[in-house]
C-alpha cells in the first residue's frame, strides 16, 4: 500500500506560481513512477507529468511543457509540481498518483491516488 497526501493548492492570480507537494508513505519502490493529474470542472481527469521514484526520467503532456516542472526529494518521499505563469484555465483539483507503468497517461493504470488539492486562478 502507498498513501499519498497532496498539499500546496490555493487561490492565486493569473501569472502567479504555485508549488504542489505530494508526500508518499508506505511502499515506495524505485520502479514506481509518480504522476500528477488534474480534473477541471466538467472535464475528465487529465495527465500532466510523471517522474520515476528512482530518478532519471520525467515526462510531460505538451500543454504544460515549459510552465510546469515535476521534481522529487527521495529523502522526504515527496514529489513536487512547480506551476508557473498560471492561467484561469489551470483551475482544477490536482492529484498525485503512483503507477508501475511509466509510459501510460491513463488514470486507470495508476494504482494509488491522493485526495487532491484545489487550485483556483483568478483573472
Amino acid at each position: 500500500q502507498v498513501q499519498l497526501v497532496e498539499s500546496g493548492g490555493g487561490l492565486v492570480q493569473a501569472g502567479d506560481s504555485l508549488r504542489l507537494s505530494c508526500a508518499a508513505s508506505g511502499r515506495t519502490f524505485s520502479t514506481y513512477n509518480i504522476g500528477w493529474f488534474r480534473r477541471a470542472p466538467g472535464k475528465e481527469r487529465e495527465f500532466l507529468a510523471t517522474t520515476m521514484w528512482g530518478g532519471g526520467k520525467t515526462r510531460y503532456v505538451d500543454s504544460v511543457k515549459g510552465r510546469f516542472t515535476i521534481s522529487r526529494d527521495n529523502a522526504k518521499n515527496t514529489v513536487y509540481l512547480q506551476m508557473n505563469s498560471l492561467k484561469p484555465e489551470d483551475k482544477a483539483v490536482y492529484y498525485c498518483a503512483v503507477s508501475d507503468n511509466y509510459y501510460s497517461d491513463y488514470p486507470s493504470t495508476y494504482l494509488y491516488w491522493g485526495q487532491g488539492t484545489q487550485v483556483t486562478v483568478s483573472s
